[in-house]
């Protein structure tokens, strides 16, 4: 299939980071690592605690519309998409500390378990439209703050904490 750019593949691509050859998965996330470090403090110190989930929720339900839309050109959940790796990296810092390294760990995790998809990642892809390309990124998510969570309350020196 032709990859051919429109509204919903360039926002879907980040802004045809997606259209990079080599490994662009990883360079969507690598954004979304990039404006991880941009965000201010105040968005993960607690002092609003509901900005950010209810923020990525609203952009996931955006995003499945996108991507839906975005693999109707480009074919069914294609390399090129890569909007669900930038939801997916800020589902893994979700609730933790904000600091470069915290940002760096989550970054690599993520790609771990967005490459692995242990169950039920790899099955959450097969749901239909815009579901299969978003869900299997979240739950990569979650799967690593669960981790950094954890991580971070055995080892928090590791974390520069």
């Amino acid at each position: 299939m032709t990859k051919k750019v429109t509204f919903s593949t360039f926002i879907a691509s980040l802004f045809l980071i997606g259209f990079i050859p080599l490994a662009p998965g990883t360079f969507g996330s690598l954004a979304g690592y990039g404006i991880y470090m941009l965000l201010p403090d105040w968005i993960y110190d607690g002092s609003y605690p509901l900005f950010l989930p209810l923020l990525i929720a609203g952009l996931a339900l955006l995003g499945v519309v996108i991507c839906h839309k975005a693999e109707d050109v480009l074919g069914n959940d294609s390399g090129t998409i890569v909007l669900d790796e930038l939801l997916g990296y800020f589902v893994a810092t979700l609730f933790l500390p904000h600091n470069w390294l915290i940002g760096l760990y989550a970054f690599i995790l993520f790609r771990v378990f967005d490459i692995a998809k242990p169950f039920p990642i790899y099955r959450s892809q097969k749901l239909g439209g815009g579901w299969g390309v978003v869900i299997d990124d979240l739950l990569a998510g979650v799967y690593v703050n669960i981790f950094m969570q954890i991580l971070i309350r055995v080892y928090p020196r590791f974390f520069g904490i």
